[in-house]
């Protein structure tokens, strides 16, 4: 049996709330996300990052296989470490009940450099990249730079005689690819890991020009943790830190560290109550009843967690108000505004519906109508699925510029018909998609002239993406392209052109979170938590959309005309997204959204993602890839039919006004 050590993963995982030591890895307890270091590799293509730092050493010596077997790790870099110069990839050092692996350790004497690889990028032009105009650590690069700081610890216990230089090797933003199909030079060969199964296509920096990866030093970043000028936790110094941590780990103790407002709201150990009727535990209910003696009657209760964007929720829990029933309208800072539900106005219509046990909806049917009476048919609804890659699809691109890979659409005319309209849908390995996607969307929205709905700014900002990167291109037809965007989007803050389209698209979350409000949604605007919302408060549409496609008259690209959008379980409505096929064998989309939800520009879709690169960067049979490509058609059709159902259900809901 394996010893309790604290590693890498462990340590970060303390930094987010060191009763997750308790937790983790044990199958008794529900986990939103599932530990798969492959697939978080290959949604954002991190395995390439590594791959490409390696060729800047290529007299690099990788230590693989018996990955399980510290000692025999230990062991081997021991052997490699005796050499005067030595360059070692995954280098693995254990100090007492310490472990870490670092991905890049070049020796020169006792000069030692510690180079851990992330994708992530950074702009080296940045002077407050790591540190703060205030002089505070940045939040968002924290996670970073303890880990190089824990890393660094355990190697100075092991080799006190080494004067270790700390570094970080990210994606630099303002270097561009020399070479087209950057992306595709390493290839994951299936049912691989992200330490095995890599395929490369080059052997050398020089078959591509300059890397698009920059090293930036850390050192002083790194002596403001070790001396405690830097903090996780202000009661608790950097060894401190380690010692409690592992020791806790190694004996496989509950820590009890208290709860917090912003550590216990993004707590993946919780349960849900499908999971719980199954026999799972939650650690998270298990913290709060060891450290306030709640029971399930307290758990019953709505809390300040389930508050929509609620920035006063950290002050009031240091007050203790943690139920709803707790606050009072004093606690917010209500700020009306004339024509539409406010943001602090929606809090308090959720806080009163959900203590009083008001199930019914709020809705602004007057001012909703007026905003709908402008809208001009046919409408037409649609949906993007992008994703971000460190390493560049294309020539003169730089790291991170987006791809837009699928978009789907519908349409509704005055009589409520429904149509899907349209979808497109890149799943070649290594073709940069932007610009044929645009001219799809553009044939698609170029047949009449009605109103476009997105839900959220996403499609807004991609599109004011593709116009920069149409600008820096040489397609022919660029002007063409770029007035098409222009016509359909409105010109983001960071742009150096302002414009607002003739067609400008109307955000329906928006249009939700001014107009209406149901206590269905527990405080998420989320299409995912609407769409079950309208649903469940709607006969109309639970009377249409239980149906066979085939008897309500719409059109699928991807289902069979015999499909029911809606089944009911206990006398309610299921979410259609419930209905849809997993993309990845007993994963759920949630748990994926979960699993790469700290990558850089994800917020959500992380089960698209997902596929997509792996669509994009695993050598897989076709039907294989065909499977995957019709799973993601059936996702982005949904999105654009829950648009559809939204809009149907307002319409509903003004139809008896004078």
């Amino acid at each position: 049996m394996q010893p309790r050590l604290l590693t890498k993963s462990r340590f970060k995982l303390a930094l987010e709330c060191p009763n997750k030591l308790y937790y983790t890895r044990k199958e008794e307890y529900a986990n939103a996300k599932k530990e798969d270091a492959f697939l978080e590799a290959l949604a954002q293509g991190g395995f390439q990052v590594e791959e490409l730092a390696r060729l800047e050493y290529p007299e690099g010596i990788l230590i693989e296989g018996n990955d399980g077997d510290y000692t025999w790790l230990v062991n081997e870099t021991n052997k490699l470490l005796k050499r005067e110069n030595v360059v070692i990839f995954e280098a693995a050092f254990r100090f007492e009940n310490l472990f870490i692996r670092t991905d890049i350790l070049v020796k020169q004497g006792n000069k030692v450099q510690l180079i851990e690889v992330k994708a992530k990028s950074f702009d080296p032009e940045d002077e407050n990249l790591f540190i703060g105009k205030r002089g505070g650590m940045n939040s968002g690069w924290k996670p970073y730079l303890f880990d190089v700081a824990f890393q660094k610890y355990v190697m100075q216990k092991c080799r006190p005689e080494w004067k270790i230089s700390s570094w970080l090797m990210m994606a630099d933003k303002s270097k561009a690819a020399e070479i087209d199909g950057l992306n595709q030079l390493f290839r994951v060969t299936k049912n691989s890991n992200n330490r095995t199964g890599i395929v490369k296509k080059i052997d050398s920096l020089e078959q591509i020009g300059n890397s698009v990866l920059g090293k930036i030093k850390v050192d002083d970043e790194i002596a403001g943790i070790e001396s405690g000028r830097y903090r996780i936790y202000e009661d608790l110094k950097f060894a401190e830190c380690i010692s409690k941590f592992a020791s806790s780990y190694e004996k496989d103790e509950f820590y009890a560290f208290p709860p917090s407002f912003s550590s216990c709201k993004a707590c993946e150990f919780r349960a849900t109550e499908e999971q719980e009727a199954d026999g799972k535990r939650s650690g998270y209910k298990e913290c709060w009843t060891n450290a306030y003696d709640w029971t399930e009657t307290h758990f019953s209760k709505p809390n300040i967690y389930e508050v929509w964007n609620f920035r006063a929720g950290n002050k009031l829990f240091e007050e203790g108000k943690i139920l709803l029933e707790d606050l009072e309208e004093t606690d917010l800072n209500i700020k009306p505004e004339a024509g539409k539900i406010s943001a602090s106005e929606r809090q308090w219509v959720q806080i009163e519906k959900a203590v009083n046990g008001d199930k019914q909806a709020l809705i602004l049917r007057e001012e909703l109508a007026a905003e709908m009476s402008t809208w001009k048919y046919p409408l037409n609804f649609i949906d993007f699925e992008t994703s971000a890659a460190a390493l560049p699809f294309n020539k003169g691109l730089h790291p991170y510029e987006q791809v837009t890979f699928q978009f789907s659409h519908h349409t509704m005319d005055e009589t409520g018909k429904v149509e899907h309209e349209t979808e497109y849908i890149n799943f070649e390995p290594g073709k940069f998609p932007n610009f044929e996607f645009v001219r799809e969307l553009q044939k698609a929205l170029s047949k009449n002239n009605g109103s476009i709905f997105r839900y959220a700014p996403h499609e807004n900002t991609i599109l004011n993406a593709i116009y920069v990167q149409l600008e820096e291109s040489t397609e022919p037809d660029k002007k063409e392209l770029q007035d098409f965007i222009k016509s359909i989007t409105h010109s983001t803050g960071g742009s150096a052109e302002k414009w607002k389209g003739d067609r400008d698209m109307i955000d329906l979350w928006d249009l939700v979170k001014q107009y209406y409000y149901d206590p269905h949604t527990k405080g998420s605007n989320s299409i995912k938590a609407v769409l079950p919302a309208v649903l469940n408060s709607s006969p109309f549409l639970q009377e249409k959309y239980s149906r066979p496609l085939s008897d309500n008259g719409i059109s699928s690209k991807n289902f069979d005309p015999s499909h029911h959008w809606l089944q009911f379980k206990d006398g309610q409505p299921l979410s259609p997204y419930k209905m849809l096929p997993a993309l990845f064998e007993d994963w759920s989309e949630e748990e994926l959204d979960a699993t790469v939800s700290e990558m850089e520009s994800i917020a959500d879709g992380g089960a698209a993602l997902t596929a997509y690169g792996k669509l994009q960067y695993t050598d897989m049979p076709l039907e294989e890839r065909l499977e995957l490509k019709n799973s993601l058609l059936k996702y982005c059709e949904l999105d654009t039919l829950a648009m559809v159902m939204i809009v149907e259900f307002f319409k509903e809901q003004i139809k008896n006004l004078k």
